[in-house]
């Protein structure tokens, strides 16, 4: 274990410093929600604002009271690594806490439901009843949406309207909502699980009444004035889509006039506020109680945050790394065979490059109480960066001369496929226009237009404020 390097960290999810054990509740408080959340190192000698480090006298005695404080006060039974580390001419004891498969851990004296906590950014906090059946549910690998709703039989499951979401995809037959887990066998008859009734529940809300999305337009850049909001109730899969367009509404700030169709460019990437939404609709824990889903949009950011933590074992750090646990095991099938999402772990390495392709910031999660926001921040911090294969693109137009989609797949080395797609999102971000009588018409061609007027198409100057990622 490196010191010298944890030093240099501030406290968060994953580390806490104590400057000695005199109150020893706070160090078993942080050792029980290390273990129920994502792990963590304590380390005993070091001061925790300042980081100045006092060390501890007679180590060995330390680390054997520290040890005994472990085993006497948390059920069920941790064991943690210890290690006495030196600094200079100190000594610093580190107890570093190992996510644990058998949560969820308790303050013995507390009991379960008083004495349970979790890490929350820096702090410990304690866990709801709701909270505690999920680590449950994470400790024996069971998913909160796969578990039945006794109450109701299958017929509360629209088989009608789960067919129309999957039309573009296959046909639907009613075996398959078995086999997609949107509806289980329970004590021999056939019901919907939590995941059915979210989807396609003929009455979702009645059953769950803050599955639903709470979307606003704030004036400035705090929650003072609002001056649009909306309450979007319907189902996941078009709550998706009017939340989009709810944030399109009021990100728009220009647009071209082609021959083809307006092209609107927005000072957000679209594929980011759609990744960041349909993330927060897959990942949220439905089993909490209280508050929706909530998109905030504000002068210089959005912000989309959704109920629960992230799932047990993951921190903050592991998100731009593409580490994922799917939270909600039947929605994510769903979602995935629709082509909602893509491969898991993939969306927030997906929302960083377009950001950074758009010369913004990359996104900031935050768990902040019992939610997780994500922030997307609208304010330039670079130039666009477009990668290799966009670069050649448009290079390709940079005549002026339009290019049929055929052309230019073959001077760059795609299939055609391929290249229509780039070239939908280049003419999405306002770096390419289409030239044609109708977005159907089999003669279009492409011109490059990096937000430049149509008719100074030609001057090298359009470039400017682009550079090639690599």
């Amino acid at each position: 274990m490196d010191l010298s390097e944890l030093l240099l960290r501030p406290e968060g999810k994953t580390l806490e410093f104590k400057r000695d054990l005199s109150s020893p509740r706070g160090f078993l408080r942080t050792v029980v929600a290390f273990a129920n959340t994502a792990g963590g190192t304590v380390l005993i000698g070091v001061e925790d604002r300042s980081r100045h480090v006092r060390g501890v006298r007679r180590a060995l005695d330390m680390e054997e009271r520290a040890a005994s404080l472990i085993s006497d006060a948390i059920q069920p039974a941790l064991w943690p690594d210890l290690e006495i580390l030196r600094f200079r001419s100190a000594q610093v004891l580190a107890v570093r806490v190992h996510p644990s498969s058998a949560r969820p851990h308790f303050i013995a004296r507390q009991g379960l439901e008083a004495g349970t906590y979790v890490r929350v950014g820096s702090t410990n906090r304690q866990a709801d009843l709701p909270l505690i059946a999920e680590m449950r549910r994470s400790a024996t690998g069971e998913s909160y949406d796969e578990q039945p709703v006794p109450a109701l039989d299958s017929e509360a499951v629209d088989f009608r309207a789960a067919s129309e979401s999957f039309a573009a995809v296959r046909k639907l037959r009613r075996r398959d909502l078995e086999t997609l887990r949107l509806v289980t066998t329970h004590q021999g008859r056939s019901v919907p699980t939590v995941a059915g009734v979210l989807l396609f529940g003929s009455d979702r809300l009645e059953h769950f009444p803050d599955a639903w999305i709470q979307a606003g337009r704030f004036a400035g850049t705090v929650r003072a004035v609002i001056v649009d909001q909306t309450r979007i109730e319907g189902p996941p899969i078009e709550a998706i889509e009017s939340a989009v367009s709810f944030v399109k509404k009021h990100l728009l700030h220009g647009a071209t006039i082609g021959p083809v169709r307006r092209i609107d460019h927005w000072n957000l990437p679209p594929e980011a506020v759609r990744e960041a939404i349909t993330n927060a609709v897959v990942h949220t824990d439905y089993a909490q109680r209280g508050a929706p889903i909530r998109v905030a949009i504000f002068d210089d950011r959005v912000e989309i945050e959704n109920p629960g933590l992230l799932p047990f074992g993951l921190t903050l750090e592991d998100l731009p790394r593409g580490v994922s646990k799917l939270r909600n095991r039947a929605l994510g099938r769903v979602f995935q065979e629709l082509g909602l999402v893509e491969q898991w772990g993939s969306g927030a390495p997906r929302m960083i490059d377009a950001c950074r392709e758009a010369g913004l910031p990359a996104p900031v999660w935050e768990e902040i109480a019992f939610r997780l926001r994500v922030t997307l921040r609208t304010e330039k911090v670079g130039p666009a960066l477009v990668d290799d294969r966009d670069g050649t693109i448009l290079r390709v137009l940079e005549s002026g001369v339009g290019h049929g989609t055929r052309d230019i797949a073959e001077a760059v080395g795609l299939s055609t496929r391929s290249t229509r797609t780039r070239l939908a999102r280049l003419v999405e971000r306002g770096l390419v226009r289409e030239v044609g009588t109708s977005p159907n018409d089999p003669g279009r061609v492409y011109v490059r237009s990096p937000s430049a007027p149509p008719d100074d198409l030609d001057d090298p100057d359009d470039f400017r404020g682009l550079r090639t990622k690599r």
